[in-house]
Order: structure tokens, then C-alpha cells, then sequence
């Protein structure tokens, strides 16, 4: 990851910014999800930006979503947009992360 990459999150406005704190996202929503799987890779031909579609399930809650990933122009990612679907899914999320994210502070 680029040291200064942003994050946008599908359940908080404010985007994380920065290596450290999009690696403690990344490392709690790994926590958080089970049965992750990508479906369906798309790129551009520059071979810069992907949207990776993926299913999984957060509790009981199965859900779909895509990440948007950007890479810099040494290969690192700079840009990560996740959008996630349905809105229960969501809000499972949410509340995973939030109890996730209070266990390293």
C-alpha cells in the first residue's frame, strides 16, 4: 500500500487515510468476514484500476460487494473503494467492525 492510500468505507463517511490505519481496517475486516471469496475480476488495460466482486458472509448474513483499487505508479495501492450490499449486510458490518476495531485500542 502507498503510505498515503485512502480508504472509503461502505458504513462510515469520513475516508481512512494512510498506511497504518487502512492496515488496521484490512487486518479487522479479515477478522470479520467469513467465507470471502472474489467472483469476477475486472481491470482497466493500463492494468491500474480493478473492481474485484466478491461474496461472503458477515454472522448470518450473506452479502456481495465490490472493491474499487487504484494503483499508484510504482504498483502500490493508493485508492480503495468498497461498496457492499444489502443494507442488513451493512449494518452487520458496521457493527462487527465497530467491536473489532474497540478490541486495539
Amino acid at each position: 500500500m502507498a503510505d498515503g492510500v485512502v480508504f472509503r468505507s461502505p458504513v462510515v463517511f469520513k475516508p481512512y487515510v494512510g498506511r497504518d490505519a487502512v492496515g488496521e481496517i484490512m487486518t479487522a475486516v479479515f477478522r470479520v468476514f467469513d467465507d470471502w471469496r472474489c467472483v469476477r475480476e475486472l481491470g482497466t488495460s493500463d492494468g491500474r484500476d480493478h473492481a474485484l466482486v466478491f461474496e461472503g458472509r458477515i454472522g448470518d448474513r450473506q452479502v456481495e460487494g465490490c472493491d474499487f483499487v487504484h494503483l499508484d505508479e510504482s504498483g502500490s495501492i493508493d485508492e480503495f473503494y468498497v461498496m457492499l450490499r444489502p443494507l442488513s449486510g451493512a449494518l452487520a458490518l458496521a457493527e462487527a467492525m465497530k467491536a473489532q476495531l474497540a478490541c486495539t485500542t
